[in-house]
């Protein structure tokens, strides 16, 4: 008796142009205004024997101060739908380009669309640039 294997299919989509926009900050890390340029990431502490946490957070260029940041056990997007809900809770007129890497949370279709309603313009780093972000 024979049995064929077949490769479990994704269950994914993979993202297009229109979900991870154009890289227009450009390596430019300077802001003349604050809410002019945010930038955002999720960094794991490991901590205990083996316990990890995960901070997101997002920064305003021009200051360098925390816009706002949330803390978790989970790398996931509630994290860092939490981190952006903050900010725009506390910066309902900013309007910023929003810079980050091209990880899952930030290519999310959900997350597009809170940009987009709080009239925010997506930068995500270039592709292959994604290492130097590491």
């Amino acid at each position: 008796m024979k049995s064929v294997i077949r490769r479990k299919k994704p269950n994914y989509v993979k993202s297009t142009p229109e979900i991870t926009a154009e890289n227009i900050l450009n390596r430019q890390f300077t802001a003349e205004k604050l809410n002019e340029k945010w930038l955002t990431d999720v960094t794991e502490f490991k901590y205990g024997d083996s316990e990890k946490m995960y901070l997101s957070a997002i920064l305003d260029l021009k200051d360098k101060s925390i816009v706002s940041y949330a803390i978790g056990h989970s790398n996931n997007n509630k994290l860092v739908f939490d981190t952006f809900d903050e900010a725009a809770i506390k910066y309902p007129n900013a309007k910023p380009l929003f810079h980050s890497d091209r990880g899952f949370q930030y290519t999310n279709r959900i997350f597009k669309a809170k940009l987009d309603a709080q009239g925010m313009i997506q930068c995500p780093v270039p592709p292959l640039m994604d290492s130097r972000n590491a």
